[in-house]
């Protein structure tokens, strides 16, 4: 019996992972030891595991507008690459995901960027509101070591604010982020955590 193919198409998949992988190659991520930084790579995997999680409970999803938009959210933000270059490689849908995941700088305050990147997402298809879903699941693996517990709770109450905008996008990720929320700061996941644990 040959298994099931997923709802995306793998060449696109591989196509994003690879620019991903270029572009975000020397970044690091915060862990919550401070000797072992995590490669920023772990970060787009967790993203791309529960975005690919949650597809499988929504039929009728446009997995490859997910996928690539899972992998390359943070592209416009973190790294030199322009909307041209991502329109380029992967068409205006992603880039126009990508755009409305990115928070806009030159607004004035953290609070102000993400209320204004919310706005844009809920103008993009319900696909890239579970990128955002799966973004904030994965900030919330673990409480990075330099934190204290008013930025820890600061986050949670954020990340509560994103639920309540997109958690109608895909009931099984807001119900993990929920879980998230709930257990963020009581302890950092170990290294036994899976990404979908």
């Amino acid at each position: 019996m040959s298994p099931t193919a997923p709802p995306w198409d793998m060449a696109l998949y591989a196509r994003a992972w690879a620019f991903a992988a270029e572009w975000h190659a020397d970044q690091t991520s915060a862990s919550a030891d401070p000797q072992r930084p995590l490669s920023y790579l772990h970060h787009l995997a967790s993203v791309a595991a529960e975005v690919t999680w949650g597809l499988a409970s929504t039929p009728g999803a446009d997995g490859n507008l997910a996928v690539q938009c899972a992998l390359l959210h943070d592209t416009l933000e973190d790294t030199p690459v322009s909307v041209e270059l991502l329109t380029r490689h992967f068409g205006s849908g992603v880039a126009s995901g990508v755009q409305a995941l990115s928070k806009n700088p030159s607004l004035p305050s953290r609070a102000a960027q993400m209320a204004d990147s919310l706005r844009r997402i809920l103008q993009q298809p319900v696909e890239i509101a579970m990128v955002k879903l799966g973004d904030r699941i994965a900030n919330l693996y673990q409480v990075p070591h330099d934190w204290d517990a008013a930025q820890a709770q600061a986050y949670a109450v954020e990340a509560q604010g994103i639920l309540q905008a997109l958690g109608h996008a895909n009931p099984a990720l807001a119900a993990r982020l929920a879980q998230h929320i709930a257990a963020f700061g009581r302890r950092p996941l170990d290294a036994a955590d899976s990404a979908l644990g």
